[in-house]
């Protein structure tokens, strides 16, 4: 049974445990990763944020995971080259043997306060144990 699908309800204990496994990463957008369009690469894009729940997920269990899904991905805005992407992850539902991260990408204007959300996406990780069978991913390796 799943421990909530609700963030607002999780345990305390795995409410502290999401809010610090929260992961940022801020990625400089140059030319040689953009389209013909000059913009990110929609694969680029979707790598950095697989990365990015990664790191979430394993900083929230501290098991071995895999990805096992990614569910709707939202290009809401392209990101263009020359400006900086700040990818956002936070676990959203704890389960059994896996883990659900979202995943948000803002895009900002190197030289002025401007900032936009322009990705949205949700990622499913499942633990495995040294077998790559299906695990439990709570409570978290010490």
């Amino acid at each position: 049974m799943p421990l909530s699908q609700d963030p607002q309800v999780f345990p305390e204990e795995v409410a502290l445990r999401i809010e610090q496994s929260e992961a940022r990463v801020i990625k400089a957008v140059f030319p040689s990763i953009t389209n013909h369009h000059n913009t990110l690469f929609g694969g680029e894009a979707l790598a950095w944020m697989d990365e990015t729940a990664f790191i979430a997920a394993t900083r929230f269990c501290r098991k071995t995971l895999v990805t096992v899904s990614s569910d709707r991905i939202d290009f809401n805005k392209p990101i263009p080259a020359g400006t900086l992407a700040e990818i956002i992850a936070r676990v959203i539902h704890v389960g059994n043997t896996s883990i659900k991260v979202e995943v948000n990408i803002f895009v900002e204007d190197m030289y002025q306060d401007l900032r936009d959300h322009a990705i949205r996406g949700v990622f499913t990780f499942v633990a495995v144990d040294e077998n790559r069978k299906p695990t439990a991913v709570w409570p978290p390796h010490s």
